[in-house]
């Protein structure tokens, strides 16, 4: 079964820190660029990072710029985002994405 399940969101507060995991299956991980999208409550959905097949090249928005870090293991078919000085304003779903494809989603809750 072709599928992205994320993991790894909750409650953090202001300043702290998260890993969000995305477990890709049913198709070859390592021939795919990935991408991390979110989408507050009220808000268009919005990409966060995208990140090369190979890992070579990534690509953030302009808002996570120097606090995330998108990257990936290819042999676990895993994509990872690390996430640290977080800010309220952070606070969304936030999906795994290959082309068409979507995880359900993990929160991410940045409340005091």
């Amino acid at each position: 079964q072709v599928q992205l399940v994320e993991s790894g969101g909750g409650l953090v507060q202001p300043g702290g820190s998260l890993r969000l995991s995305c477990a890709a299956s049913g198709f070859t991980f390592r021939f795919y660029s990935m991408r991390w999208y979110r989408q507050a409550p009220g808000k268009e959905r919005e990409l966060v990072a995208a990140i090369t097949n190979t890992g070579g090249s990534t690509n953030y928005a302009d808002s996570v710029k120097g606090r995330f870090t998108i990257s990936r293991d290819n042999a676990k078919n895993m994509l990872y985002l690390q996430m640290n000085s977080l800010k309220p304003e952070d606070t969304a779903v936030y999906y795994c994405n290959r082309q068409q494809l979507w995880g359900q989603g993990t929160q991410v809750t940045v409340s005091s």
